[in-house]
């Protein structure tokens, strides 16, 4: 079969490939520089011994993969596989059955966020010339470097998934795998959201009730406008002056230009419905002061240094990086009074989440479901 396939002859023969296949890898190249929905150029795929890259500029239509996609009995082989899947899904369908090689090599001891080609070295000695990594994937025809490079990202991810399943069988961590995957798999739709767009605005809790409601409606109008107009959310409103105007809640173009820097561009054309959004969310006529920045509470600052010891300890002792068991952000809430989240789900309850709730004072005990 040709290293790139551009026609509908192409893609079936493809097509039956992957239905006798007992797995998949998978990789994506994608651009997205210039707008909100990226646009994926090519999809690479491997079978067997067999690797080769699906031009998707020149065959858009993807749905003769769906099936294969939806197999959750092929496990489909990916490293990191969070952004191809958002990039993949909407062209074949919710891509399930997953193994990420990324998660995978943390579980069984390797940096968090290990590069793919840091591991094809580390498990399959294996060196990778990474040459393409800033190349244009929009543009046609590609290079052999460039096919070469895409292949490669696929060509050895199969090999990966037949060491890392060997080694997490002998730390007895499979199982631990297959909840991540599980929950990776539960996602099904990378579709946004923009009345959950507000998620990305931090420090939401340190404001007042009226102002957290500007956050929420300010963040789902700017994701709104940028999935209409497939723009970067941050060419409609950069994050900034999100924050500014949320904190100024201005009520005229003249308070909305003095609350924060904006480009002429953005404040002409979008500053009437910037306002409108603001007005919209019934503000009261006088805000509470700007609210200062918290100091923190000694206690609490000293109770997460603890946990985190005691995860690092943990850590040590599985030998995998305490941010797989534990991330700060799980450890503050634990102190805060949160009793959910990762950390208290599946595996990590037992390894870590029990532990860490002892280790606070008068802290309940986690009790079966």
């Amino acid at each position: 079969m040709s290293e790139i396939i551009n026609d509908t002859t192409g893609l079936a023969q493809v097509c039956e490939q992957l239905q006798a296949a007992n797995a998949i890898g998978l990789d994506t190249e994608f651009m997205r520089e210039r707008t909100y929905f990226a646009q994926l150029c090519l999809l690479q795929l491997s079978v067997d011994d067999d690797a080769f890259c699906i031009d998707t500029l020149a065959l858009r239509d993807l749905s003769a993969l769906r099936a294969s996609m939806g197999a959750a009995q092929v496990p489909k082989v990916l490293h990191a596989a969070r952004q191809d899947l958002e990039v993949l899904s909407p062209a074949t369908g919710p891509v399930i059955g997953l193994f990420d090689t990324q998660v995978a090599a943390a579980l069984i001891g390797l940096p968090a966020q290990v590069g793919y080609a840091e591991l094809v070295q580390r498990l399959l000695s294996t060196s990778l010339h990474k040459t393409e990594t800033r190349t244009d994937w929009s543009r046609r025809p590609l290079s052999h470097a460039q096919l070469a490079y895409a292949l490669d990202d696929v060509r050895y991810l199969l090999p990966l998934r037949d060491r890392l399943r060997q080694r997490l069988e002998q730390l007895g961590r499979w199982g631990w795998f297959e909840q991540e995957m599980a929950e990776l798999d539960a996602i099904g739709s990378f579709e946004a959201d923009p009345q959950q767009a507000w998620r990305r605005f931090k420090g939401l809790v340190d404001l007042d009730p009226e102002r957290q409601r500007l956050v929420c409606a300010l963040a789902a109008w700017r994701e709104q406008r940028a999935i209409s107009a497939d723009r970067p959310r941050n060419w409609i409103l950069p994050d900034a002056a999100l924050r500014d105007i949320v904190l100024r809640a201005p009520r005229t173009l003249t308070q909305l230009e003095a609350a924060t820097p904006l480009p002429e561009g953005i404040l002409n054309h979008s500053g009437p419905q910037i306002l409108a959004v603001i007005e919209a969310a019934q503000l009261p006529d006088r805000l509470a002061p700007l609210p200062q920045r918290r100091r923190p509470d000694p206690a609490k600052t000293e109770a997460v240094r603890k946990l985190s010891q005691l995860a690092q300890q943990i850590g040590r002792e599985l030998g995998i990086a305490p941010e797989i068991l534990a991330t700060r952000r799980e450890m503050e809430r634990l102190v805060s009074g949160a009793r959910d989240g990762a950390v208290l789900a599946g595996w990590r309850r037992e390894v870590i989440g029990e532990r860490l709730l002892g280790y606070l004072p008068e802290a309940p005990k986690i009790h079966g479901d």
